[in-house]
């Protein structure tokens, strides 16, 4: 009867889940089968037009590879900045994860167009660097990839940053003071005991900057511009532009499977990684 009663209580949750994700994908799987436009004549056509084109493997590679940049940018400005949540005292913890959450409080439009001014020919960065006599003219910083995952670096912190803190916050302060006792640096006590331990966290991490990322089409089209094509952007060229939504289809599926590849693969070395630190 406990069994029933709880398969009662997950039904709704099951039937919401059903309508809302799972339809409207069987639904987008069923219109990438068809040869035209129009939805008139099934066939495979518009699958052999997108893999039967060496531009939509390179599309498919260059998303991933934005995401796996702005994954390793977050890791590397994300995990010193959990470093020092972890040595801060209570009340400075309350401010710090006050200003972590605070940009999740704002919309991303906003986020996005503030950092065309930061990142503009006379945005904040070239004005600083100009002033310390770094550059002598201001740098393209706008519609390239590289300001793409400065600015995706910023606003996909939070979701580095929150799973990792919460993980980092329960591990116990006594095994610093022991590997401390046993002669590790603090070199050495940060990777052989804190990030192993704090890896469930990290791969929780990657994983939402990843999918956020590579599925970012308001920060890619407005930093990135036309220049750089990724796959949000032609789905929204074929859909609302071209109005072939069977080709639509077709590449959202392809960002789908190919973001579920990654996200397993990393889910696959969490699990790898959280049973080699328990033994």
């Amino acid at each position: 009867m406990r069994k029933l009663a709880e398969w009662q209580l997950a039904l709704p949750l099951a039937l919401a889940f059903i309508s809302i994700f799972l339809a409207p994908l069987l639904l987008l799987v069923g219109v990438s089968f068809f040869n035209d436009d129009k939805i008139s004549q099934p066939g495979f056509g518009q699958w052999i037009k997108f893999f039967g084109d060496p531009f939509s493997y390179k599309v498919i590679a260059d998303t991933m590879l934005l995401g796996v940049k702005t994954v390793a940018a977050t890791i590397l400005v994300g995990y010193p900045l959990a470093l020092v949540y972890l040595d801060a005292s209570p009340r400075v913890q309350r401010v710090l994860i006050f200003i972590i959450v605070l940009p999740l409080l704002l919309s991303v439009v906003v986020r996005t167009f503030a950092w065309i001014v930061v990142l503009g020919r006379e945005g904040v960065i070239n004005q600083l660097l100009m002033s310390l006599g770094i550059i002598s003219e201001p740098l393209k910083l706008l519609q390239t990839e590289l300001g793409l995952v400065i600015s995706l670096t910023q606003i996909e912190m939070p979701l580095m940053l929150l799973p990792l803190i919460s993980v980092m916050s329960r591990l116990d302060p006594n095994l610093r003071d022991a590997s401390a006792a046993l002669g590790a640096s603090r070199w050495r006590t940060l990777f052989t005991v804190i990030v192993p331990l704090s890896m469930p966290g990290l791969v929780a991490g990657c994983l939402l900057v990843f999918a956020s990322s590579t599925t970012a089409f308001i920060s890619q089209t407005v930093i990135g511009g036309v220049r750089l094509i990724y796959l949000p952007l032609l789905i929204w060229q074929q859909s609302l532009v071209v109005f072939n939504w069977p080709f639509a289809a077709v590449i959202s599926i392809s960002l789908l499977v190919s973001v579920l590849t990654v996200v397993s693969a990393l889910s696959w070395f969490g699990r790898k990684s959280g049973g080699y630190v328990h033994g």
